[in-house]
């Protein structure tokens, strides 16, 4: 078997070369910056993708072969399947000797479905990132994943940064960083590459369903718009407007900063700072006031634009943001006020 992995991973190396992978990912991993020669992780379920960036990993960096550290999550959902995908992940690492942490749900509860699944899986995989001191973890979205995210954020009014995603390398809390070689690829290279060289991999049977959103897309949406773009490779195309939201949404980020609008703890929205600038800007900076208050409360999208409203006029105002606290404008600045105490559990009590 060992063998077996051996011949198929180099096999694939020369079906997929390095230069395949996503060019912003390989100026980082040959980068000479600190967090580039810190350990790697590998998000690794067993089916095609993640597979086929394993291997890829392990053939295109020899020098980093003895500190890749394979991950796994049994979330059960699919029963015994679900333990053969673990199996299968187990005998792979083993035969290229690699670095093999897994963990999973004991038994299933009434609340334990995809959605509980995939947020246990990323708080595994990011415990064990630093568990593994990996400042790297790599993880298998390739562009048919671009597209089905694109639609789905689609659907519940997303701006750049969300339209954005996924990205080949997204910075995280700690120093840590989420890679995405696989983006300047389809689905169907990965899968006819690991079937040319005779690789197997894991398929999850619910994929063929249409409980979830995700799939509903993947089986019923993607087949029909591709069909539509009569000739034109849409996949690609949508790889490229990410790039571009990307480009747009860096932009947008470097101009908020370059206004100095909050100050070094982000509690303080200067609004003398956004006169003038794009409403695009403002929605920005105000969203990052947001997210630095100790408790801003749970703002509808309905609620978030009347705030914006507030601040682009720059009348003095107070707004609730729940039973915690109040966005207060004034002398020219957007501060965070708490509720009394009295008041707080008044509306605790009210909403209990």
């Amino acid at each position: 078997m060992k063998t077996d992995w051996l011949r198929w991973t180099a096999a694939l190396a020369a079906r997929l070369p390095r230069d395949t992978l996503h060019p912003t990912v390989l100026a980082w991993a040959e980068g000479r910056t600190r967090a580039a020669r810190g350990g790697w992780a590998v998000a690794f379920s067993g089916g095609a993708d993640s597979l086929a960036l394993l291997l890829m990993l392990w053939a295109h960096f020899p020098a980093r072969r003895a500190g890749l550290v394979a991950l796994h999550f049994n979330h059960r959902l699919r029963g015994r399947a679900a333990d053969a995908d673990e199996a299968f992940c187990r005998r792979v690492a083993g035969a290229l000797g690699v670095t093999f942490r897994r963990a999973g749900w004991r038994r299933l509860g009434k609340n334990r479905g995809e959605a509980a699944a995939r947020t246990a899986r990323f708080a595994f995989l990011e415990r064990e990132q630093k568990r593994a001191g990996a400042s790297a973890l790599w993880l298998g979205h390739q562009q048919d994943d671009i597209a089905e995210t694109m639609f789905m954020r689609l659907a519940r009014g997303s701006g750049t940064a969300g339209l954005a995603a996924p990205r080949p390398v997204q910075p995280m809390p700690g120093g840590r960083v989420h890679l995405r070689p696989l983006l300047t690829l389809k689905k169907t290279e990965l899968t006819a590459a690991l079937r040319a060289v005779g690789a197997p991999w894991r398929e999850d049977a619910t994929n063929a369903g249409d409980d979830f959103f995700r799939n509903r897309v993947r089986r019923a949406v993607l087949p029909a718009w591709r069909r539509a773009a009569a000739g034109r490779d849409a996949l690609a195309g949508a790889a490229l407007a990410r790039e571009r939201l990307e480009e747009d949404d860096t932009a947008l980020e470097a101009w908020m900063a370059q206004l100095g609008v909050l100050d070094r703890g982000g509690r303080r929205l200067n609004l003398a700072a956004l006169a003038g600038v794009p409403r695009a800007v403002v929605r920005r900076a105000l969203h990052r006031w947001l997210l630095a208050q100790p408790d801003p409360g749970d703002l509808s999208r309905q609620g978030f634009d009347q705030l914006l409203v507030a601040v682009e006029r720059g009348a003095a105002t107070r707004f609730s943001l729940g039973w915690a606290g109040f966005a207060v404008l004034r002398r020219g600045q957007l501060v965070y006020e708490r509720a009394r105490r009295e008041k707080q559990r008044r509306r605790k009590r009210t909403r209990i």
